[in-house]
Parts: C-alpha cells; structure tokens; sequence
C-alpha cells in the first residue's frame, strides 16, 4: 500500500520527482557500460547496508543509488517543516551533505530510515531557527514518493485520485503542527511507534495518543471542507 493510500484510508476511519544531486563522472561511465553490466552492479547496490559499505569506502554510484533511493523522504521531511518548495530543496540537499558527513557515525545495529529521519528532523529545525520565523503556509507536496499503478488510469481516474490528493492535502494543512509531524511520521514515513517515541523524546503511550487523535482529526477535517465525503 502506498504512501498516500495509507493516509488517505486513515481519513476514511471515523508528483514532482526529487531534486537532482547531480551525476557523478563514475555514474557517467556506468550509464554508457552494456546494460547486462549495469543492471548487474545496480542489483548489488539494492540492500540498503551494502550501499552504506560502499559508500563509506568511496564508491560514488552507491552514493547516487542512495541519494535515488531516499531523496523522495528527505525532500517531503523539509517540505513538511519549512512549508516552502524552494527552501525545501536546499535543505533536502543540506540533509545529503550530513548524511554524507556522519556516515561513520552509523552504526549497523540501529534502523538506517529512523537514523536519516533523526538527521532530517535536525537539518529542518537548523534551518527554521537561522531564518528565525517560519514562512506562511504554502500548498506543498507532502508525500514526495507517491507512484501511479503501472497501468496508466483513465483521465477520469486520474482527476478522481488529483482530487482526492489535493482534499488530503489541504486537510492536513489546517492540523496542528503536531498532529501534522506525528501522521507525517507514522504514515507517509512509516516509522514503528517506538521509533517515533525515541525521535522525539516521548513515551511510546503518548505517540499512540496522538497518532490516534491526529487520524480522527483528519477524517473531521476532510468531512469540513468536502461534506459529501464518505456519503
């Protein structure tokens, strides 16, 4: 189940692509090899720790397949904390540069998505507190990662899904900052309960309070602004 369809099931209960890091002159050669070879060595970089390991011994592709594999989560973490587009994008890219800085400060032992996420949070509130206020509220993406199915929908189907992204979206734009971070957590980034009690520093009781408040909060408000929902 996608991204967007876990929220918006949730909501039933009472897509620009990522910013470009640029190609690396390894990348460049990797491209032009036979695609037999290709597709050999991206199969090896699939496994999240083995791209870490390569990374960390200097492999430039392994850096640009996990720049590819999570860039779509950095830039909906900073979407969602600094509520503008192109502020959003330098500091998807500031998120990268720590990742990139702090890769020996990983430790296998520990989740590699919650660990990102913690540097994410950081990068965000970095970046508020040197701007010193926060913007007003703009209509971005939330959900940066959210794919079509394969078969490409009628344009019916696709005005029907726009339309319900955009009554999402709008929705959570009117939550609290708390219950927004807290859904944005545990639904589009699907961390664990426990993951989220340890990002933010609270008992794990209290992330399911509040994820169970900010669910019902998000069905009121999609019924406020769309009456006829779920009739």
């Amino acid at each position: 189940m996608g991204q967007f369809d876990r929220l918006w099931k949730i909501s039933r209960t009472p897509g620009r692509p990522g910013p470009s890091y640029g190609t690396s002159a390894a990348a460049r050669e990797a491209a032009g090899a036979p695609g037999a070879l290709r597709a050999k060595r991206e199969k090896g970089l699939l496994e999240v720790a083995t791209l870490l390991e390569r990374c960390r011994q200097g492999d430039e592709l392994a850096w640009e397949a996990l720049v590819r594999r999570f860039q779509g989560r950095a830039y909906a973490i900073a979407c969602h904390y600094m509520r503008n587009a192109e502020e959003a994008r330098d500091v998807a890219q500031e998120i990268f540069v720590r990742i990139y800085e702090r890769l020996d400060t990983f430790h296998g032992e520990e989740a590699f998505l919650p660990w990102m996420l913690r540097l994410s949070r950081n990068a965000c509130i970095d970046a508020l507190r040197r701007r010193k206020a926060r913007p007003p509220a703009a209509d971005v993406v939330i959900e940066e990662t959210v794919q079509l199915p394969s078969a490409s929908p009628s344009p019916e189907e696709a005005s029907v899904a726009r339309s319900a992204r955009d009554l999402l979206y709008r929705a959570m734009d009117k939550m609290s900052e708390s219950d927004r971070e807290i859904l944005m957590l545990k639904e589009i980034q699907g961390l664990k309960v426990e993951e989220i009690a340890a990002l933010l520093d609270i008992p794990t009781g209290t992330v399911k309070s509040r994820c169970n408040r900010a669910r019902l909060d998000l069905a009121a408000r999609v019924r406020r602004l769309d009456p006829s929902y779920g009739a």
